[in-house]
């Protein structure tokens, strides 16, 4: 299928979801659980992914080959919306060879001795391949932010700490991707966008379900009693840093199936727009090339040869 068509295709399921100019953005906008109308069932959603999968799969092949682009994948999410299995499911036929998972917990001493951004830097991909972070460089100001004690463990002095300190970080973290993306890292971040609901739903699954009992942590029903300040954080990070460049796709989470066909279309789309192509051959490696075949089809001769029953020595 040429890319044209591809981009056709796929642009139904991202175009209601991108989030480019953080303006007039408000999160109440964007529901929860919309499937655009879409009634399709989880087989044909199923089929759907794994052609979106197998596409992703040819494009990081190319992407690899021709080592110049990157790409950087952000998750984030409240807790229960599903950002493993839809790391998982999406990127299923990737080359682990050219794609790498981070998931950032908690700072360590070292990480606290340095800048915010310090311990994230050192993971944004190479070139030729694609990075995922599950959480990322935005938990500084969403759960440092909703939870300030985090914040004054990192040490700052207390004269680089003013009351506009949030907006700070926010600047500073679009300018970082404003950086990447001039230096060829191609970001796309997805905002898992759960209902408090659907949420409840899931935690209950979790308590009564005994093979989903390990999913389940007491911090996550603590994490949901602050809600609201972890909406508003969202809602002013996204507003904050959503650019062409780098854009936020608020990706309703309630319908899993749904959600996933959102994120790997997005990913095609982003990846078929820097129409890679395989590297050329200079006119040294078309010598080489020359020179192998040469070389190898002289062994074919030479087997041939060798196959041959040898002569009876009395005739």
């Amino acid at each position: 299928m040429v890319r044209k068509e591809i981009l056709d295709l796929v642009r139904v399921y991202t175009d209601p979801f991108r989030v480019t100019r953080g303006k007039d953005f408000f999160l109440k906008n964007f529901d929860a659980g919309d499937t655009l109308g879409l009634e399709m069932d989880k087989a044909e959603a199923q089929r759907l992914l794994q052609r979106g999968s197998k596409w992703l799969a040819m494009e990081q092949e190319v992407l690899y080959a021709q080592d110049s682009w990157s790409v950087l994948l952000v998750f984030q999410a409240m807790d229960a919306a599903g950002k493993d299995g839809t790391i998982k499911h999406v990127m299923s036929r990737v080359n682990p060879q050219g794609c790498d998972v981070f998931s950032f917990k908690q700072p360590s001493a070292e990480d606290l001795s340095h800048d915010f951004l310090w311990r994230y830097c050192t993971k944004v991909p190479g070139r030729g391949h694609i990075g995922i972070f599950n959480r990322s460089y935005y938990e500084e100001v969403l759960v440092v932010r909703v939870h300030q004690q985090l914040f004054h463990a990192q040490k700052i002095p207390p004269a680089c700490v003013g009351n506009d300190i949030w907006n700070e970080r926010l600047a500073d973290i679009a300018r970082f991707e404003d950086y990447l993306t001039r230096q060829g890292v191609v970001i796309l971040k997805f905002y898992l966008n759960l209902s408090f609901a659907e949420q409840k739903n899931r935690f209950m699954e979790r308590l009564h379900n005994p093979e989903k009992h390990w999913k389940f942590s007491a911090a996550d029903i603590r994490e949901r009693r602050y809600w609201n300040d972890y909406m508003h954080a969202y809602e002013e990070a996204i507003r904050a840093t959503a650019s062409e460049a780098a854009p936020w796709y608020v990706v309703p989470a309630d319908n899993k199936p749904f959600s996933r066909l959102v994120v790997a279309a997005a990913i095609v789309e982003a990846v078929e727009k820097l129409d890679l192509q395989y590297p050329k051959p200079t006119q040294a490696q078309m010598q080489d090339l020359a020179a192998a075949r040469k070389e190898i089809d002289a062994e074919a001769v030479d087997g041939m040869r060798r196959d041959q029953p040898a002569g009876n020595p009395d005739h």
